[in-house]
């Protein structure tokens, strides 16, 4: 039941940079997790920005399945709403099928105010039941031979009159994977009822990185009573945890970074600063102090109570604060961000893979609830 060390990453550019040059950065970043023993890493998923430009995460870490060994590759996520049940079974079951298995399929409802908007899909309570729908229809494509006659609120799928049952015309391709790859949810708001239906249906609970994290506790405690109410023991060894990390040889290096309102991560921190004070109307997820004024929660106060930095010794200690804080989770998730610095950025992923998450583990392995 170690902790395991895997990656989220949305991943997260400036719109100047090349946008050739950010997606192979972003590969390279992968093939590095591979080599340095990550278990898994998510790729999000978004359409109208130019900040996030994986379009399609299915087809990016489709081109580093054969630069890597044993890296499970996620969807971080599929927003459901967006696509066309019919096009997520196919496309997902044929990717399953090119990484032999190497996949676990998140879902999420949408979250890119600007994608939401395209699409038609803005309020909250209806993209979650299309979510849901869709799972449902995904699931009965890949459980059952056509013909296909599917009804729903929001999709239907008809396939009756062209079934050919020679050539096989007319099946959907079923997944790798049997019965299917693990599904796994993300999971953002405080005390989030999508945690509680991840519990039921025995999802893998994710929570991001881009909120405080007092309210991560409230998200496995959601997720343990769906478990509960379905008659099953909920295990923490399928939780995943994200959260931004940065290992620094010195303490200084660290400051120095931080200190940088011009860099990487100050714009990623602007850009949710923006986005939970604009879109969301929810400024309080990402303040140190849920009780403090908007003006006090600048971007270098969110940036700094968000990001846990330092010396490996330093990191640890935060590691370890926090899961003392929310109890034990089965897979910390390293935020993957710009390598503005490349050397940095690759040297902390070697520092904590290497040097904090051994240390880690140890701790996590001697102090599991009886």
């Amino acid at each position: 039941m170690s902790v395991k060390l895997g990656m989220f990453t949305m991943p997260f550019h400036h719109p100047s940079r090349d946008y050739a040059a950010t997606l192979e950065e972003d590969r390279e970043a992968i093939v590095l997790a591979d080599r340095l023993g990550f278990s898994e890493v998510f790729v999000g998923e978004h359409f109208t920005s130019w900040s996030e430009r994986i379009s399609s995460p299915l087809m990016f870490v489709s081109t580093v399945i054969d630069s890597t060994q044993k890296i499970r590759f996620g969807t971080g996520v599929i927003n459901l709403p967006q696509t066309h049940p019919l096009v997520v079974a196919a496309q997902t079951a044929m990717f399953d099928h090119l990484c032999r298995g190497r996949f676990i399929m998140g879902i999420g409802p949408g979250g890119l105010a600007s994608d939401m908007e395209s699409f038609n899909v803005r309020q909250p309570e209806v993209r979650f039941q299309m979510l849901l729908e869709s799972i449902g229809m995904v699931l009965k494509l890949w459980s059952q031979d056509p013909p296909y006659e599917i009804s729903g609120r929001f999709w239907n799928i008809s396939l009756k009159d062209n079934v050919w049952p020679g050539f096989k015309v007319g099946w959907v391709p079923r997944p790798y994977q049997v019965p299917h790859p693990p599904i796994a949810l993300s999971i953002v708001t405080p005390n989030s009822p999508s945690a509680k239906i991840a519990g039921e249906r025995g999802w893998i609970p994710i929570s991001g990185n881009f909120f405080n994290q007092r309210y991560l506790r409230g998200h496995w405690e959601r997720y343990a009573e769906g478990r509960e109410q379905v008659g099953r023991a909920p295990d923490p060894s399928v939780w995943r945890v994200a959260r931004c990390i940065l290992v620094t040889e010195t303490q200084g290096e660290a400051e120095d970074y931080l200190s940088d309102s011009n860099n990487a991560l100050s714009y990623y921190y602007g850009f949710f600063r923006h986005n939970f004070s604009v879109a969301r109307q929810a400024l309080f997820m990402i303040k140190p102090d849920a009780g403090m004024s908007d003006e006090s929660a600048t971007l270098d106060v969110i940036k700094r109570s968000q990001v846990i930095a330092g010396t490996p010794g330093r990191v640890l200690e935060q590691l370890v604060a926090l899961r003392d804080e929310i109890g034990h989770f089965g897979t910390l998730l390293m935020t993957g961000h710009d390598w503005d610095q490349p050397r940095l950025w690759r040297r902390s992923m070697e520092l904590l893979a290497r040097e904090v998450m051994p240390r880690f583990r140890r701790h996590a392995d001697a102090t599991l609830p009886a």
